[in-house]
């Protein structure tokens, strides 16, 4: 499926969820109150679904329908399954290279990152389901199609896939300002997996403090920082470099 599908009205919603739709984002009105509007949110938090409270303005420009204050997003792509991926990449023989994405919100940003994520052999790549940005027609548009050929996993937190790389025998390099080692320093011919944090917060200080290794992009100018589709792109290459 390569279209996005919306879905709006609540009990709409409800019934995608409970019939296992692959519901990508959920956006909420806020303020709405009542019985099924409870129902809901109650379902929300049970499947741990990505879900935003948004004003009413919004979701009339999400579609023309009756929202009832809710509209589901359905993913254009199927998620791969964390522990097949890695297995099946570590048993093709091809040393591993994954892309732990934590909570970028930008979807011009993923959308980027996934298109050089692709042109650069990346395994895979691992997202939050909540917090992040959606896998939609914007998504798709940004990777130039990159987002239907490499597999892209959801987790529940971006530490539950740390600790199954490392439990996979995978370094995880975290890209940050918070060290004195630059990229150069650091070895990506063994499998490992390289973690982008969010474009304001970065990484998430309790994921920081699981990674393996460390490492930062020198910077010679007066800006402190990089976009971080730019600076995910210098890391990828750094590792197609060392690999070469």
């Amino acid at each position: 499926m390569e279209k996005e599908t919306t879905i709006f009205g609540i009990r709409a919603v409800i019934e995608a969820i409970k019939s296992g739709e692959n519901i990508d984002k959920i956006f909420l009105q806020k303020g709405l109150r009542g019985e099924l509007f409870t129902e809901l949110e109650q379902l929300l938090n049970k499947e741990r679904l990505n879900s935003s409270y948004v004003p009413v303005e919004k979701l009339n420009r999400l579609t023309t329908g009756n929202h009832q204050g809710a509209i589901a997003q359905i993913a254009p792509i199927t998620f791969h399954n964390i522990d097949e991926l890695v297995t099946t990449t570590i048993e093709s023989g091809k040393v591993p290279l994954f892309l732990l994405l934590d909570q970028l919100s930008d979807v011009r940003n993923f959308g980027a990152i996934v298109r050089t994520a692709e042109c650069t052999g990346v395994s895979g790549i691992i997202i939050q389901k909540k917090g992040g940005a959606p896998v939609n027609g914007a998504a798709i548009k940004t990777s130039a199609g990159a987002i239907f050929k490499i597999p892209i996993c959801k987790v529940d937190h971006i530490k539950d896939a740390v600790f199954h790389m490392q439990a996979s025998g995978i370094k995880v390099i975290a890209a940050t300002e918070k060290t004195d080692n630059t990229v150069y320093d650091v070895s990506f011919t063994e499998p490992c997996a390289i973690i982008m944090g969010s474009e304001g917060k970065g990484i998430n200080p309790s994921v920081l403090k699981v990674s393996d290794e460390r490492a930062k992009l020198p910077i010679l100018g007066e800006i402190e920082s990089l976009n971080v589709s730019v600076a995910c792109g210098a890391f990828l290459y750094e590792a197609v470099r060392q690999r070469r």
